[in-house]
């Protein structure tokens, strides 16, 4: 397994391989031919960003056998997904922070997402789990109220497409197996969410493949597999902890609008 990692250090940005408490920099592109440089960096000299910045942004609803029982929602037999701002995308430690002037609820959910490495298109299953990368934390962070606020016309992209609202990392992993992990999510230290996910219903090699039948993938795509139960409201001052075994814990301040 490796874990791939985006920093910056006086004023400049680069990438590199995450072991312990050091970073192996690398040069050329994360997703076709990366190369060390030879250069090792203390992990604690430099501020970690969100480890991809992708082109397109996508999160599943109603993925988890769980969630779906509890809330009466029947099994879907394709992703039902929708696309989040890619530039709501931070990286650890920066603060999530509700759009100015909106009062109502904000909610953390806790997922495992899935970065693309290849192009892909009309894709079968095996062609679709080649063309994932890697594994990443994903805070799919959303305005509750303005999902609802019109009866007519459910708001998914204004309501989790905020800026801040799509926070990732602290690192991608390769050659981790999704299988056996869980997705924790701690609110000021307590467990809010635990869930595993062997509980998904659509697995990540048949989302990637349904997906690419209407939407080309590209590389530093990525895909919110979904959350499951525990999803519930932040309030100012709060720390959201995403974790899954393997990739490392992304924690995020949720701060007063500005």
């Amino acid at each position: 397994m490796t874990l791939w990692v985006r920093f910056a250090r006086n004023g400049a940005t680069g990438f590199g391989t995450l072991a312990g408490e050091a970073i192996a920099v690398h040069a050329g592109d994360l997703f076709a031919g990366a190369a060390p440089t030879g250069e090792s960096i203390a992990l604690a000299a430099v501020r970690l960003l969100a480890p991809v910045q992708p082109g397109a942004f996508l999160g599943l609803w109603n993925n988890f056998h769980a969630a779906a029982a509890k809330q009466g929602n029947a099994i879907p037999e394709e992703p039902l997904f929708f696309l989040k701002n890619s530039r709501s995308v931070i990286g650890p430690g920066e603060a999530i922070r509700p759009p100015a002037g909106y009062e109502g609820k904000v909610l953390y959910e806790g997922e495992l997402g899935l970065v693309i490495g290849q192009r892909v298109s009309n894709a079968d299953e095996a062609e679709a789990a080649a063309a994932i990368f890697g594994l990443t934390c994903v805070n799919d962070v959303t305005a509750l109220d303005l999902l609802t606020r019109d009866a007519s016309f459910p708001q998914w992209t204004r309501a989790k497409g905020c800026d801040s609202f799509g926070p990732l990392g602290p690192a991608i992993a390769t050659g981790l197996d999704w299988r056996s992990l869980s997705v924790q999510v701690a609110l000021n230290g307590r467990v809010r969410q635990d869930y595993p996910l062997a509980d998904m219903i659509l697995p990540p090699a048949r989302i990637v493949a349904l997906i690419s039948r209407e939407m080309t993938l590209h590389p530093g795509d990525v895909i919110a597999c979904g959350t499951s139960l525990g999803a519930l409201p932040m309030r100012p001052g709060m720390e959201v902890a995403v974790t899954i075994a393997g990739i490392g814990t992304l924690t995020n301040p949720y701060a007063p609008s500005v």
